[in-house]
This record gives C-alpha cells, structure tokens and sequence, in this order.
C-alpha cells in the first residue's frame, strides 16, 4: 500500500476500506511523536463521522468465555440483526516489553470472517488495568469507517473494567456458575459499574446451575443499594454455545441504552467521558515529558543516584524532579 497523506487515509476509513481501517488504527496505537501529531490530524478530520456506533464493555471473571461470548454474539448481531461489529479486544502487555499476546481473534474466528465484522486485538502497552490509550482512538476509528456496534473486551483484571466504563454506553459484566462461591472475588465495585449482568454457559448440566446463579446475583444487586429508585442491573442466563438467551440479553442491553436516551443521559454520559479522556490525556503527555526530557532526565538520575545513597528523601526528590520540569517547560 503506497504512502498516503492523513487526508487520503480519512477518505479512505470513511469509504469503509477495511485495509485502511487496520493502517489508521495502526497509526493512533503508535507512541512515536510524529505519528502522534498525524494521529491527531486524523481523528479531526475523522470526528464528523463519529459518536453514532453503539459502545457496549464486556467485561467478566475468568472462565466466563467473553471471546466465546462475544463471537456468538457478534456473529449473531451481524447475520440476523444486519449489524456492521467491530471488536476491540484488549490484550494484557508486558510493561517492560511492550509485547502482547493476541489470542483472542483466534476464539473469534467465525465473527473475524464476516465481511461485516472487525475484530481487533488492542495491546495495553502497560496502561492502567490493560486499557490503552489507543483503545479510545481506534473506537472512533472504526466508527467513522460505518461500524454501528463497537464491542471493547477488557482482560478483566480489576481496574481495567473501570477505565472501559468510562468510554461506553452500556457495560456487560458476564459471570459462570458453579465458581465455588458465586459472589466471592467479584469486587462490589465491579457490580455498581454493570448496567447488565449475563451468567454464561447456561446449557447442559451447567443450566440450572446458572439460574440459580443469576437469583443468587439478583439478589446482591438489591443489597448493595437500598434505593428502590435506583436502577438495578438485569440479571439474565445465556449460552454461547446453543445461542440460548442471546436475543433476550441483546434486547436488555438495548434497553438500557434507548432508557438513556430517552432521559436525556446518553448525551450526559459521553460529554463526562470527554473530560475525563480529556484529562487522562493531559496527564499522560506531562508524563512523558517527565519521561523524555533530557533536562528533566538528568536531574532525575541524579535524584535517584542520591536516593539510594540515603541522601535525600522521596519528597525531597520528587520536589526536585518537578522544581526541574518547572524550568524547562515553564511554571
């Protein structure tokens, strides 16, 4: 593929070019400062053409088949449904290598085949809790190329369920029967972010066992809020496998995006996740800074040479550190 100007490559994602696609995301997943500069360029010229998609989390425990799932699910949304799908799945990286293991388009392999499907593994690169910068970036990328459902799996690791809430519409928490404990390990916080909850893998032997799961779930969800007007997460029952469940659990989810709409909150939603994107992304460059000045670099080997000789503190290296960051880009 020749080179192109930033311009010809937003024509081009518009157009719905799937290798065009793939070099744009390409592109916004880089670290390197002139790709982050035509980076920037595309996403305005892109910006017209986005904020249409519906953005739906997927998160869970482990076992709980969220590829599975979300092949199922996708393939489902795409055949009967007439959904274009785009999957961003985000893959844990090793912080010092940068490397990352991309398995999960293998356990898509029915949905990446679909011409109307785009399933990308996203590296985290090391950022909080396995969510990439780029993982945002990519989401409007595909958008601007048609995709109207824009799936984004999270490793579920803890804190990486936060950050994916933080730039959806609805987010899915998937949990699976017959766990030991059906409760024990699921963070409170988890289940207060989940505007739904699917128990998986609800057929066989394993299908009462997750009805039972789901009553036991239901349950929690009224004892961690006492507010009767508050609105409760749906717990329902699936199967990836027999397809069991599927429509129901789409529909749910759908509900629960047009019941923001109708009130007004979708459009709240999204101007707060601009801020916050807006604030991750101040910090993340003044970091960098930090990281890359020579200026800065040199005072901070220095300080921590004399930190581990004990001849300052922490804070009297961290005062030093930014009193450096301070004179070089200017109070």
């Amino acid at each position: 593929m020749r080179n192109l100007s930033v311009a010809e490559l937003a024509e081009n994602v518009v157009e719905g070019s799937r290798g065009h696609v793939a070099r744009a995301i390409t592109l916004v997943e880089s670290l390197k400062p002139q790709h982050r500069e035509q980076a920037h360029e595309l996403l305005q010229l892109l910006a017209p053409h986005t904020g249409r998609a519906f953005r739906v989390g997927i998160s869970g425990v482990p076992g709980a088949g969220k590829s599975t799932f979300i092949n199922a699910m996708g393939t489902k949304l795409i055949d009967e449904h007439g959904h274009q799908v785009a999957v961003l799945a985000v893959d844990p990286s090793s912080t010092r290598t940068g490397g990352s293991i991309l398995g999960d388009r293998t356990r898509m392999g029915e949905l990446a085949n679909r011409e109307a499907a785009f399933v990308r593994p996203s590296p985290s690169a090391g950022h909080l809790g396995g969510v990439a910068r780029a993982t945002r970036e990519s989401m409007l990328v595909l958008e601007a190329a048609g995709y109207d459902v824009v799936l984004v799996e999270t490793v579920g690791v803890g804190q990486s369920e936060v950050a994916v809430a933080g730039m959806v519409d609805t987010f899915l928490f998937l949990h699976v029967a017959r766990t030991g404990d059906q409760l024990q390990g699921i963070k409170r916080g988890i289940l207060e972010l989940a505007d739904v909850i699917a128990i998986t893998k609800a057929d066989g032997d394993n299908e009462q066992a997750a009805r039972v799961s789901a009553r036991e779930l239901s349950i929690a969800m009224k004892l961690i809020s006492s507010d009767e007007s508050k609105r409760r997460a749906p717990v329902l029952t699936c199967s990836s496998y027999t397809g069991a469940g599927l429509d129901d659990l789409w529909s749910t989810v759908e509900k629960h995006r047009a019941e923001l709409e109708s009130a007004g909150e979708l459009t709240t939603r999204r101007l707060e996740q601009q801020r916050a994107w807006l604030w991750n992304m101040v910090e993340q460059e003044v970091v960098q800074r930090l990281r890359t000045s020579p200026e800065v670099r040199e005072v901070a080997d220095r300080v921590e040479a004399d930190l581990d000789a004990e001849r300052l503190s922490a804070v009297e290296g961290a005062a030093a550190i930014l009193e450096a960051y301070a004179a070089t880009f200017g109070r």
